[in-house]
């Protein structure tokens, strides 16, 4: 099913791309390149978690113009902020075409608190645009085994709960005035739309009247959906007008409206029956001093221009139908620039477009016994039934007593189609993209109107900053100079090879340095932490120079997270009693939640970061040992070790089965001089590994052998024979994401089961790719407690249509 997913994808990404060049082309009077951009959208299995639980989450990366899967990042950092701007952890997840997924412990040992918290991801590609691309969502953590805890005091809000509400006053609230098409012009009916927040930025509700010069009322007004409304005024030359506005305590303030303009010209936008309707407008005085002036109108979507238009402007208004079908789905910008394409107006539209797509999600059963077994179905189609390649990810969350269940959080279609292309935060976004909603477009348009007018993404192109330009990685970089031991003097022509050790195997490369002696290995690709070893030599194949390592990156960007975000409480205090009378009702204590559980296997390993040791020997706590040197010691542990002379007159140790010597190792770093071991004193020793048969990972230096010796002070023994050459590291590669568990009565686990029956999340999957038939399944087993659970499904196609489903489904005994 995977291999299918990413064929399909492939052949209808190429295609997409092919087009969107083609666009690019027949724009060549912008003269402008649009820039690679990518956009990130997680999604997570839930936005609120109990200490001790985990957060699953899995990342789709687009192109921002078509939001279609984009394989060019290979690395995505995600980040987990706390509400005091620290990032508790990071996570390099690794893409592989735009996909990625990864999970984060939520317990004590990773410094997580009840409160607040941020989940921020970004590529560092998207470096170049400051914050505008980079992925933020809001988590919040509770500690549902304190129930008189008061971790969100102070920094938490309330969303219009049982709380103490905020008293409304003129410092309290704040109403700002949108006239449409960015002005309000002389004797032009102009349509005005207001937004009206709290002093934590939350909406409220309020209503008024607008007052002319002489405090006659000419339009009255009042909120219509979170806070946001709109009215018709007709300015008149001379006038200007205030806004009286009320709160429901009674509070009033006085708002002055923007400026009215003498002349120019409006672009305004109706819908009527279901037909956008654009209108060009102007005033008698700008037809006088300007007859059959010529107009253009331009319209794009994320930057690519989609249709433009000029016109003589010959009466105070023009109106035309906008031809939709020649837009992608989105937010659209139209701009009026007069006859010196000067932008005289600007006004954006949602577009939305029959999509040839049906997703449905269903369970088998609407109804369940606890600990029954589930089957999730997805099927992914055409509209006429052909299958539609997608990847999903599916979700099944227990709703632990929350009765309604439509949160309007961020989502993938809310979030490519709306929110990345807003700045600021958007409240309740999916509201908008949820087709229950009958009027949700009618409110996305006030939304556009007000937020969207003056915080939208696409008003400029983004450019990148050529001085601070960061480029795509496709793996990690390891990068560094060889230099002269004394002098400034660098090493060029000189081989440097790298050997990564991890978990998986072993991994060698080598590079030659350049004239200034600098070397560079890119796209590195590994799991976990890795053992780094770099080593140089000469034209003549001998140790030489000095490594001077480059700074590994450490990619991050400034934190901006307010640590004042709102939530539900009450919802939040339904939470945190039921989560609790769940796992207590069920004998699970508090640290069993708490605290992770690891499972460690007891085995004895004979495995070292170099792969499967031959013969080891591992020093005790003696005080004295038998051994007169170091060369005595290795013969008497490591057996089949024979200790030889070279012709230098060097003791020199070596395998019988090898002509040639053993490579010595110590602390990690190989050793050519034969005279090093002599500075090492027996006791001083804590191990030493010896590899006779997989020498191979070594290269063509450990063909004889290799005796690794690690001291129980590393560097200690011998500060005047510090090697140069060679460098020992530790360093970090993608992030391990970890498997769900999912509990299997058939399979029992009892270091798990007896937590993973009542947990919160039940099930996730973060690749449901449906097959060739455009079905795909998951199976689960429930809880054992009667609940009601919350499935969601979200994904992308190949063609670049976000989708998001849900379904619920009861536990009862019967």
């Amino acid at each position: 099913m995977i291999n299918y997913f990413k064929k399909t994808f492939k052949n209808q990404l190429r295609s997409i791309l092919i087009s969107v060049m083609v666009i690019n082309m027949l724009q060549a009077q912008e003269k402008k390149a649009i820039p690679t951009i990518e956009k990130i959208y997680v999604h997570t299995d839930r936005t609120t978690y109990t200490l001790g639980e985990s957060l699953w989450y899995k990342a789709y990366t687009v192109f921002a113009y078509n939001n279609i899967l984009f394989n060019e990042s290979k690395v995505l950092y995600v980040e987990l902020i706390s509400s005091d701007s620290k990032i508790i952890v990071q996570n390099k997840t690794q893409l592989e075409d735009g996909l990625g997924h990864g999970d984060f412990k939520l317990t004590d040992s990773l410094g997580v608190k009840a409160g607040a918290y941020q989940l921020r991801a970004y590529t560092n590609y998207s470096r170049n645009f400051n914050s505008d691309f980079v992925f933020k969502k809001n988590i919040t953590i509770i500690d549902a085994f304190n129930i008189k805890a008061k971790e969100s005091a102070g920094k938490i809000a309330a969303k219009g709960t049982t709380t103490k509400s905020i008293k409304a006053g003129k410092s309290n609230f704040n109403v700002q005035f949108f006239p449409e098409g960015g002005s309000l012009l002389n004797d032009i009916e102009s349509v005005v739309a207001f937004k009206a927040v709290d002093a934590n930025g939350m909406p409220i509700r309020i209503q008024g009247q607008v007052l002319d010069s002489k405090g006659e009322i000419v339009s009255f007004f009042g909120s219509l959906h979170d806070g946001m409304g709109k009215f018709q005024l007709k300015p008149i030359k001379g006038e200007a007008y205030l806004a009286k506005v009320s709160v429901s305590d009674g509070t009033e303030i006085e708002v002055p409206l923007p400026k009215v303009i003498e002349n120019g010209y409006l672009l305004s936008l109706k819908k009527i029956n279901n037909i956008d309707v654009v209108t060009i407008k102007t005033n008698e005085e700008t037809l006088l001093q300007q007859p059959d002036a010529s107009v253009t109108l331009i319209c794009t979507t994320r930057g690519v221009r989609y249709f433009e238009g000029t016109q003589l402007l010959k009466e105070t208004t023009l109106s035309f139908e906008l031809p939709k079908t020649e837009f992608p789905e989105g937010i659209s910008q139209l701009t009026l620039y007069d006859g010196n394409l000067k932008p005289q107006s600007e006004r954006l539209v949602y577009i939305e477009n029959e999509k040839n797509l049906e997703v449905t999600l269903t369970t088998d059963k609407k109804q369940y016994q606890p600990l029954e077994k589930v089957t999730v179905s997805v099927s992914s189609k055409t509209k006429t039934g052909e299958a539609a390649a997608a990847s999903f990810s599916l979700s099944c969350t227990d709703l632990n007593g929350v009765k309604n269940d439509k949160v309007y959080g961020s989502t993938i279609s809310s979030y490519f189609l709306m929110e990345s292309d807003i700045r600021g935060e958007v409240y309740n976004p999916s509201y908008y993209f949820d087709a229950k909603n009958p009027k949700r477009l009618e409110y996305l348009d006030l939304l556009l109107l007000t937020q969207g007018w003056r915080d939208f993404l696409w008003k400029k192109l983004p450019k990148v900053n050529d001085n601070s330009k960061h480029d795509v990685e496709k793996g990690f970089t390891v990068s560094g100079k060889v230099s002269a031991l004394f002098g400034d003097n660098s090493k060029p022509e000189n081989t440097v090879s790298l050997t990564l050790f991890t978990k998986n195997g072993l991994q060698a490369f080598n590079t030659i340095t350049d004239s200034e002696g600098k070397f560079k290995f890119d796209n590195l690709l590994f799991v976990g932490k890795a053992t780094m070893h770099l080593n140089s030599k000469n034209e003549r194949g001998k140790s030489n120079g000095m490594i001077v390592l480059d700074t590994l990156k450490d990619i991050s960007i400034p934190v901006d997270f307010k640590k004042i975000i709102t939530i539900d409480t009450t919802q939040i205090s339904v939470i945190k009693d039921q989560v609790y009378k769940k796992y207590v009702l069920n004998g699970i204590a508090a640290e069993n939640i708490l605290d992770e559980v690891e499972v460690i296997a007891k085995k004895k390993n004979y495995f070292s970061e170099y792969g499967l040791v031959d013969l080891t020997y591992e020093a005790g706590d003696e005080d004295e040992l038998p051994y007169n040197d170091i060369y005595q010691m290795i013969v008497a542990t490591i057996p089949g070790v024979d200790n030889r002379m070279d012709s230098d007159g060097n003791q020199r140790l070596a395998f019988p089965r090898f002509s040639g010597y053993a490579l010595i190792m110590i602390d990690g770093i190989p050793r050519d001089d034969p005279n090093d071991l002599s500075f090492i004193r027996p006791i001083d020793v804590a191990k030493i590994n010896a590899y006779k048969t997989s020498t191979t990972m070594f290269g063509t230096e450990g063909a004889n052998g290799v005796i690794a010796i690690y001291l129980k002070e590393p560097g200690t023994y011998d500060t005047s024979k510090k090697v140069f050459h060679s460098l020992k590291q530790e360093i970090e590669g993608f992030y391990d994401a970890r498997e769900f568990y999912s509990y299997n009565p058939e399979k029992p686990f009892l270091e798990f089961d007896n937590k993973e029956t009542v947990r919160n999340t039940l099930f996730w999957n973060p690749y449901m790719h449906p097959d060739k038939t455009g079905e795909v399944q998951s199976s689960f087993f429930n809880n054992k407690v009667e609940t009601n659970i919350k499935v969601s499904l979200e994904g992308i196609t190949a063609t670049g249509i976000p989708v998001v489903v849900h379904t619920t489904y009861s536990v009862q005994n019967n």
